[in-house]
């Protein structure tokens, strides 16, 4: 089995969001069970030079967008084990960001259009499945199904198209079908790539890939319905027997705290102790009272409605009242980022705001709180509450998506669970499950580290995932 995976992103290379975890993890979990696969994204000028300095020029190529033909060339690097492929073009991509352009529709038409062509300079490696993500390579299946339908070393390719985030569509003004696309306006229909008046690159991706996946099960059930569904659910539904959803796992190698060099001090689930040297250095690092006998609630999330902010919101200052410390790390909308800097003023000594990305001071985060709040309103599938989990961080998260998948409210009859979760959007239920948390960590210890240890013990890297998608892409022939 041969997979190309598409994606605008991946870690190490350039990376906003999970995709960018799951391009670099996920074809490297499935070459270790047998599948050649291997990534194709473009080679963005925020790459660094120690990546571009090791890239190998494999070929140069003409490639249509609209009635003009630019300038493409193929370029190779592998990368611990996994060949990545980069599609150069200094027009579209010499910049330091990948996405938020005025002409991004062109930029990711030229770059659907150039990988298709790039699997002519491939050498011997032609694709039996294309894997494409998230909007900007939702015409790939539609320009193969269309452009390259008579091309022998194309025809028998099949496509699969996984949601990372349905909300993000990618909608562009109709004319960009001729303009750029090079199809004619017979798309312009329901039935294909229409969305209201415009036409959506990730409509595309699900009407004419051969099969869909998502990033959990319950976010695969919840986008079949109109308040996820994005204008989409119907679609969806009617697809429902070709749609797979497939829980993201995590890097182990990477979110691992027995070697993670941007924490304080390392630890595993066989020694966790350490642990607590973390919390005492992130209180000391972020001028907080360093006191380890009260509970870090820790929150590393883009700052936006989607993740729950405006539950926060509502009770902040009242759950300021209890014994905690409550450490944010994000950007986002300014009246969340405006609000963290406004408490972490009134209570200095319970509530630190760094409004700003650092991956570096987010690793600490997880590895010094006690605890990982992610009240979202949906979650595709959610990366935090596996990353505190792996590194002995209790996470209290909102039952959606990937969220409700992967982390089970204790249940103190049985001793089940490995977290704490509510159901309802409903910020006082959201504080009622915040401090049963702080109950049993100031009560019940023997629960609490039953708990780390729990979810310290959890497999949640790639490796189920992988067999998954292997079973996925088998079931196309």
């Amino acid at each position: 089995m041969k997979v190309l995976f598409t994606a605008s992103e991946c870690f190490p290379f350039l990376k906003t969001g999970g995709l960018g975890d799951v391009a670099y993890a996920l074809p490297k979990a499935l070459r270790k069970i047998g599948i050649d696969a291997r990534v194709i994204l473009p080679k963005y000028g925020a790459i660094s030079d120690y990546f571009k300095d090791s890239m190998h020029h494999i070929e140069s190529f003409d490639v249509s967008v609209g009635w003009r033909r630019n300038f493409c060339g193929l370029e190779y690097i592998e990368l611990d084990s996994v060949p990545f492929y980069f599609i150069d073009n200094e027009y579209y991509f010499y910049r330091q960001n990948a996405y938020g352009y005025y002409d991004d529709a062109e930029r990711f038409a030229f770059f659907s259009r150039a990988v298709l062509e790039a699997i002519h300079h491939m050498g011997d490696f032609t694709p039996n499945v294309i894997h494409c993500n998230d909007w900007q390579t939702g015409m790939i299946p539609v320009l193969l199904k269309d452009i390259f339908r008579f091309s022998p070393r194309h025809n028998s390719i099949k496509t699969v198209y996984t949601i990372h985030n349905l909300k993000y569509q990618g909608v562009f003004d109709k004319n960009i079908l001729t303009e750029l696309l090079c199809l004619d306006e017979g798309y312009f229909h329901e039935d294909a790539l229409k969305f209201y008046d415009g036409i959506s690159f990730m409509k595309g991706g699900l009407k004419f890939s051969d099969k869909i996946s998502t990033v959990s099960n319950s976010y695969a059930y919840e986008v079949q319905t109109p308040f996820y569904g994005e204008g989409l659910d119907a679609l969806l539904r009617d697809r429902s027997w070709d749609f797979w959803g497939i829980v993201n796992g995590i890097d182990f190698d990477v979110y691992n705290p027995a070697f993670d060099k941007d924490i304080f001090a390392h630890y595993d689930k066989n020694y966790y102790s350490n642990k607590y040297i973390n919390k005492t250095e992130l209180q000391k690092m972020l001028n907080l009272p360093v006191n380890n006998t009260v509970p870090i609630i820790g929150i590393v999330s883009r700052l936006v409605d989607q993740k729950g902010f405006d539950l926060i919101s509502y009770i902040l200052e009242e759950l300021l009242q209890d014994g905690i410390q409550i450490v944010v790390l994000g950007t986002g909308d300014k009246k969340y980022e405006d609000m963290f800097k406004y408490f972490a003023y009134k209570y200095p000594n319970k509530l630190s705001a760094s409004i700003t990305f650092n991956n570096s001071l987010a690793q600490k985060i997880y590895a010094g709180s006690d605890m990982f709040l992610m009240p979202s309103l949906f979650e595709p599938c959610g990366i935090g509450q596996l990353i505190s989990l792996r590194y002995g961080t209790v996470p209290i998260v909102r039952e959606t998506g990937g969220l409700r998948d992967t982390v089970f409210s204790y249940n103190d009859s049985n001793g089940e669970g490995n977290g704490f979760t509510f159901a309802s959007y409903n910020a006082h239920d959201m504080l009622h499950t915040i401090r049963r948390a702080e109950y049993f960590f100031y009560n019940r210890k023997d629960v609490w580290n039953n708990l780390i240890l729990r979810g310290m013990w959890q497999d949640n890297s790639w490796t189920n995932s992988a067999y998954k998608y292997k079973e996925l892409y088998s079931s196309l022939f």
